[in-house]
């Protein structure tokens, strides 16, 4: 039993030693955004921890040094009681802050459940440590061998219990040369892959930029939910770059959007006040991620397809909801596919399916020509995502050459013909349908995927009547496109559509 219980004290020991030299060796760490974002019964409180910069002075330093402290304690077995009660403490401020019942349910996996989640657990196993007798191997007992051989009266006894103590020397300073493979295996992960994302409070955004911030990010209503009007793009977490020829360019994207990239782009997106990201069906499990490891608010669209391979072949729906996000809508190309193809009963059962969960329907395109005719077969969706951009750019390839549904086939070697150069095929066609229309509409691709300037690209989608527009960013790019976003919407000159979210 006691070494079970060696074992289990270092391991809790070692993840809070981990946790705090992660916080004290990355630049400008505080537990700001974490406790600004909480919500729930007691958000308040972290709230006000959060709200004035002399309280997070000390909070920092507390958090950061008493999980050294006691991680330390716990790991090497030396104040294990006090370890364990200091723990403890830390873990139900750390629960309570994104308690698992209620709204954080929405961020549930498969380490947070209703009530149970892995900070409930570790504290349950403190408990345990604090009030068992047995402590196992450690310093403390190390130190209590000595005092127990300094009393012996008796020679022979004394003799007898050396020898043991010597044993005993042994297993109890054995957690010592483990820290030492542990904190240097750290150490060697850290420097080859930085900062482990795992450890989600341990991502920063930068501040600097932040402050650049021209204002409030204006919202719009889309059933229930407020969405800033500039959406994040799902590119980001997928790893997915429209590039035209240039074949490098998709792996530099990915290589640079690495985890820890993303989560800091999220959090980053957050304060500059975009709260709604667009995702595609994939990539669920990095959002679900980042919630539990931020607590973050974020919206979440999620693209859903149809599984033609599942007995219930709108699945995805069920995986959705069952995954936390927040509003469902068929994926572009699926719609394309399935029009062209002559399909467009599994569109209305996708919509009737997404509806009869309770959920808001929307319908993506990247080709007009599908919500038209979905429109003609009475399929009308909560809200439209469409491809809206001009065409007035190099790239673009003539009017005259193209065709609906090209976008997602075939790439041309001819450069009059498509090659992942245009996403909205017919804009004027577009720009008319979208103004007839009497649901929500989002624009997506408004830059052409970066052929366009984001004061030319955002200016014509929301004049010509996109409600909201999803724009794929890079980190430093947020914060310049949230201003740009600002300033287009207070100099409209030309909008004739009225706004309906």
């Amino acid at each position: 039993m006691r070494v079970i219980i060696t074992i289990l004290r270092m391991a809790i020991g070692w993840h809070f030693l981990y946790e705090g030299l992660t916080k004290l060796f990355a630049e400008n760490w505080s537990a700001e955004s974490f406790l600004s974002n909480t919500f729930g019964f007691t958000s308040g409180i972290y709230h006000w921890m959060a709200a004035s910069p002399v309280r997070m002075q000390v909070i920092d330093l507390l958090n950061i040094y008493g999980l050294i402290f006691i991680g330390l304690a716990l790991f090497i077995g030396v104040f294990i009681r006090w370890a364990s009660l200091g723990g403890i403490a830390l873990l139900v401020l750390y629960y309570f802050a994104y308690p698992p019942f209620g709204i954080s349910l929405l961020g549930a996996h498969d380490g947070s459940v209703f009530i149970v989640n892995k900070i409930f657990v570790e504290a349950v196993m403190l408990i345990f440590i604090f009030f068992y007798k047995e402590k196992g191997y450690g310093i403390d007992e190390l130190i209590r061998y000595y005092k127990e051989s300094k009393n012996k009266k008796v020679a022979a006894e004394a003799d007898k219990q050396a020898v043991n103590n010597r044993r005993e020397a042994i297993k109890n300073l054995v957690s010592l040369p483990v820290l030492g493979a542990l904190g240097g295996g750290a150490w060697w992960n850290n420097q080859k892959y930085e900062v482990d994302a795992s450890t989600g409070a341990t991502i920063q955004v930068n501040r600097v930029e932040l402050s650049k911030l021209k204002g409030e990010l204006p919202k719009g209503k889309l059933g229930d939910f407020e969405l800033s009007r500039l959406i994040m793009g799902g590119n980001l977490i997928g790893g997915w770059a429209h590039a035209r020829d240039l074949i490098y360019a998709e792996s530099l994207f990915k290589a640079y959007n690495n985890e820890k990239k993303i989560i800091e782009t999220l959090m980053l997106c957050e304060q500059a006040g975009v709260n709604c990201i667009n995702i595609g069906y994939p990539t669920m499990s990095m959002m679900v991620k980042y919630r539990q490891l931020t607590g973050s608010k974020m919206k979440v669209i999620v693209q859903v397809g149809i599984d033609e391979k599942n007995k219930d072949i709108y699945d995805n729906v069920t995986q959705a909801i069952d995954n936390g996000m927040d509003i469902i809508q068929l994926q572009g190309n699926w719609c394309d596919w399935l029009v062209r193809d002559k399909k467009l009963d599994l569109i209305a059962g996708m919509m009737n399916r997404i509806r009869g969960e309770g959920y808001i329907a929307g319908l993506a395109a990247h080709t007009v020509d599908s919500f038209i005719a979905c429109e003609e077969q009475g399929i009308i969706p909560d809200y439209y995502m469409k491809t809206m951009h001009h065409d007035n750019y190099w790239s673009a390839h003539p009017r005259e050459n193209r065709q609906p549904f090209e976008v997602d086939g075939k790439r041309h070697l001819d450069h009059n013909m498509f090659h992942d150069n245009c996403f909205c095929l017919f804009p004027d066609r577009t720009v008319e349908f979208v103004n007839r229309t009497k649901v929500p509409v989002m624009g997506f691709k408004v830059l052409a995927a970066g052929a366009i300037s984001p004061q030319d690209g955002f200016n014509w989608a929301f004049e010509n009547g996109a409600d909201f527009i999803c724009v794929g960013m890079f980190d430093f790019q947020v914060v310049d496109d949230v201003n740009i976003c600002i300033d287009t919407l207070q100099n409209l000159k030309n909008r004739k559509r009225e706004w309906y979210a």
